[in-house]
């Protein structure tokens, strides 16, 4: 007989993804959307615990969502393995990084005005564009069609050529999801 409560993720299923998304923490440079590919790889190709659609939604749904970006990972690992898996990645994935950030940002700080400080700042910039880049390759790569990547495109260059708010695309991209054109 079944405990009444039993995980649906094993002890040691919970601990590989903890020490898994611990460690993709100290990688996030510029939130943990940046290694969203690395985390497609362990919980879809890897582990076989989410589907690339349930991958897909997990972060539509979270970055649709009022709230902090890193939500997403609490819905991967809700529908991974409940809410003890949700609470173990979010845990997992905001530790390091948060008490890293924290101790960084108050050392950046008190030495702002050095050259190396402002060197370092500047080079970060190309590094969490091409994380980003990442993730948009995995996520388009998984939808069939090329609607969304012409959006995509034209979206990215009215945000570099124009002074359109940004949230005015996201409205427009969630019209034409809603309508079905993408």
């Amino acid at each position: 007989m079944s405990p009444p409560f039993a995980l649906p993720l094993s002890a040691g299923e919970l601990a590989a993804l903890f020490g898994h998304f611990l460690l993709l923490s100290l990688l996030a440079i510029g939130g943990a959307i940046t290694v969203a590919p690395e985390m497609h790889r362990v919980l879809v190709d890897r582990m076989a615990l989410l589907t690339d659609a349930q991958f897909n939604a997990s972060i539509a749904i979270a970055q649709a969502a009022p709230g902090p970006n890193v939500l997403f990972v609490a819905v991967m690992g809700y529908q991974a393995g409940g809410p003890v898996a949700a609470l173990v990645a979010l845990a997992a994935i905001m530790l390091p990084s948060t008490t890293l950030a924290l101790a960084a940002s108050r050392w950046g700080h008190a030495r702002r005005e050095w050259r190396p400080v402002q060197a370092f700042k500047a080079g970060m910039a190309p590094i969490v564009i091409a994380l980003l880049m990442a993730t948009g390759w995995i996520l388009a790569a998984a939808t069939p069609g090329w609607r969304h990547l012409v959006l995509t495109v034209a979206a990215a260059l009215l945000v570099w050529r124009t002074r359109i708010h940004l949230l005015w695309l996201i409205g427009a991209g969630a019209v034409a999801g809603a309508l079905g054109w993408v």
